[in-house]
């Protein structure tokens, strides 16, 4: 017969087997809820390149929101939920035999996407695949972050300066800015000769401000767009970094390229398509529009084609769409969170403005998300960074 210190043993057990995860219920909306879901263990990762992460904070964004509203998103096979979150941050807590890349206590980002079969996802550029089906954490058939732990490959994983764990959770919308910035530089390679000097963004949003950030941090003069009157947190950000905000309440940006442009680069982040063919409009000789917004409507409208062709073609301009971000560039967006802290130390926090302690408070972290103004980042305080002792991997 079974003893009660038995049962309570293999309670204690089964316990420590399992973990609390915010998930949805793919094609139902508004099903964000908390419960109890298989721990991650270093062994699900073949080879002994199993790396466990003790999850910190996750940032959560209108991508997150539109899943809960069942917009899109879809669950891994054979689950019928999808555990949501994309923009992580965390501390590595064990590791497998064959992982030499990091050791307990690395603070570290995972990236989102994963590989599927294209020539571009074998080679890493999986932020270029060319695959209908593509695989995303937290967005798309993969498990996402915001859950007490997760466990991936060293390939996915970028480690974070201790110096920047307070800001650490920035990293996944930095990479956007810097993948949609870094690949307008090369483009731009084609002129042999390229040296912008005026650059606009259009959206005020976490990474309208961090592509500002990002382009003054290369010695572009910046104009950034957003439709909220100032003076506003925004507004403010943006001026400390010594660029310029313009509302598009007070000067279109067809009137504010004529007044502070022509913009040599133009990225458009709002999610407004109508913008785009504005930009084109507006966008120097040998300039380069990178849009980096996902539009899901059916918005139609007339534009000035011939006008808008004929100043492409003479004008030698380039536009291009930019999605996710490779390690590539979250690698890339350290040294310039690193650059950031040093030559605007105090900056990023601010960005930070609506912490939710705790994965139980999801309601609340849902509420700030889709109903707060003036929300810059809303992110859960999965966990505290000295929480636990991390352990080695045994």
């Amino acid at each position: 017969m079974e003893s009660t210190m038995e049962r309570t043993a293999e309670t204690a057990r089964k316990k420590n087997d399992l973990m609390k995860a915010l998930a949805v219920i793919p094609g139902k909306p508004n099903t964000i809820h908390l419960r109890e879901v298989p721990k991650p263990r270093v062994e699900d990762v073949p080879e002994g390149r199993g790396v466990l992460i003790k999850i910190l904070n996750v940032g959560v964004d209108g991508t997150d929101k539109e899943i809960n509203a069942a917009e899109y998103g879809a669950a891994p096979s054979g689950d019928d939920y999808l555990i949501i979150g994309h923009e992580s941050f965390g501390r590595v807590e064990s590791v497998g035999p064959n992982v030499g890349e990091f050791r307990p206590g690395d603070y570290v980002s995972l990236t989102v996407r994963r590989p599927g079969s294209s020539l571009y996802d074998q080679i890493g550029t999986y932020d270029m695949t060319t695959d209908d089906v593509y695989f995303e954490r937290g967005i798309n058939l993969r498990h996402g972050f915001l859950a007490e732990y997760a466990v991936d490959a060293p390939e996915y994983i970028v480690r974070v300066p201790e110096n920047l764990k307070h800001v650490g959770v920035l990293m996944e919308p930095m990479s956007v800015a810097q993948k949609a910035i870094e690949q307008a530089y090369r483009i731009q390679q084609r002129l042999r000769v390229w040296k912008p000097k005026r650059a606009a963004v259009l959206g005020a949003g976490t990474l309208g401000l961090l592509a500002t950030l990002v382009l003054r941090l290369r010695g572009l003069e910046v104009t950034t767009f957003g439709n909220t009157m100032p003076p506003y947190l925004n507004s403010k950000l943006i001026e400390e970094l010594g660029a310029r905000y313009v509302s598009t309440k007070e000067l279109s940006l067809t009137d504010a390229s004529t007044t502070y442009g022509p913009f040599d680069l133009i990225l458009e982040g709002t999610g407004y398509s109508p913008l785009v063919f504005e930009a084109m409009n507006v966008l120097a000789k040998n300039g380069v529009l990178a849009m980096v917004s996902v539009t899901g409507g059916s918005r139609q409208l007339e534009v000035p084609s011939d006008k808008i062709n004929l100043g492409f073609v003479l004008g030698n301009k380039v536009a291009f769409g930019s999605v996710n971000a490779n390690r590539e560039y979250f690698e890339t967006g350290v040294k310039d969170l690193s650059t950031a802290e040093l030559q605007y130390p105090g900056w990023l926090l601010k960005l930070l403005t609506h912490p939710v302690k705790g994965l139980e408070n999801y309601g609340e972290m849902i509420r700030l998300l889709t109903e707060t103004k003036g929300a810059i980042k809303v992110y859960c305080q999965v966990a505290a960074a000295n929480e636990t002792q991390v352990a080695a991997a045994g």
